[in-house]
């Protein structure tokens, strides 16, 4: 007889170890089957995946429906369950793209950069490029933070543009490389204003002279010409100043800091003049869209 609350023994009071054992065996039984089962479930999916077609159907459209942690996951399933299969090479790039999508910009690097070692020159080489020049371009920082991400950046949409220039991602990174080139200019001169400021004028020069060289078809060229006019003349040398100035001049007359730097040049006694021997005049006949002579 039962009493309320109190436990049931099921083996009574006189069950000895044996009745103990023979539960123990067929629960540890019973547990071992469940497993087997469950083994024999995932096992038999491992070696019956979907056919390849549908697997990358199924993850489609999981884009389409705007999942994309989903189809990146899926997309990922079909390339290592079917690595020979054709749709495989695209569902690499595919996952890369949906990662990106989902803002999982890291992963989506992984993925496209593994496409770009695995299959470089084909048909979805340039989106893969394309995905992850645009992950890096999205963390981007402002002229004022570092640019490391920046200039990763302007590296990837250099290689989409010059190996690709007839995709139809080209023309975005050609606006690209206008905004990063942009960035960095702004950001040498963040730093050069800074030296500037304090007197620290030979470090100020290599900052502007960075800009002259490297970034000179972006706006901040000009302000760079008349900042070296003005760091060299507080150095004294003055030969570079007015070559500075002449190159402003020749390439901008009508800019306000060609007239900074003429009356900057008049208030000593000078005017703009070319050294062919400076490193400016030489490094600027290099380019191909100015020289001392005016635009080309």
């Amino acid at each position: 007889m039962k009493i309320p609350g109190e436990s049931i023994d099921i083996f009574g009071k006189d069950a000895g170890i044996g009745a103990w054992l023979r539960v123990w065996t067929i629960a540890t039984s019973m547990a071992v089957v469940l497993s087997a089962c469950a083994s024999s479930n995932d096992l038999s999916k491992a070696l019956n995946p979907d056919p390849p077609g549908k697997m990358f159907s199924e993850a489609d459209a999981a884009m389409s429906g705007g999942k994309f942690n989903r189809a990146a996951a899926k997309f990922e399933d079909l390339d290592r369950d079917h690595p020979y299969a054709p749709e495989a090479r695209r569902a690499i790039v595919m996952a890369a793209y949906a990662y990106y999508k989902a803002g999982k910009n890291p992963e989506a690097i992984a993925s496209a950069r593994r496409y770009t070692t695995m299959h470089p020159g084909t048909k979805e080489a340039a989106l893969a490029h394309h995905i992850i020049a645009s992950a890096y371009f999205d963390e981007m920082n402002g002229p004022n933070r570092d640019q490391s991400t920046t200039r990763k950046a302007l590296q990837e949409l250099k290689i989409l543009q010059n190996r690709y220039p007839d995709s139809e991602y080209a023309s975005v990174a050609a606006n690209r490389i206008r905004l990063a080139e942009d960035t960095l200019a702004a950001s040498e001169m963040e730093v050069g204003r800074y030296y500037l400021k304090r007197n620290n004028y030979v470090a100020a020069i290599n900052r502007f002279k960075t800009v002259v060289t490297q970034y000179q078809t972006t706006a901040h060229v000009e302000e760079a010409l008349m900042r070296l006019t003005e760091s060299y003349m507080a150095l004294g040398i003055v030969n570079e100043a007015q070559t500075a100035a002449a190159v402003l001049g020749h390439n901008f007359p009508q800019s306000q800091w060609y007239k900074d730097a003429y009356a900057l040049l008049a208030s000593d006694g000078l005017a703009p003049r070319e050294d062919t021997g400076s490193w400016l005049s030489k490094a600027w006949k290099s380019l191909p869209k100015f020289s001392l002579g005016g635009p080309q």
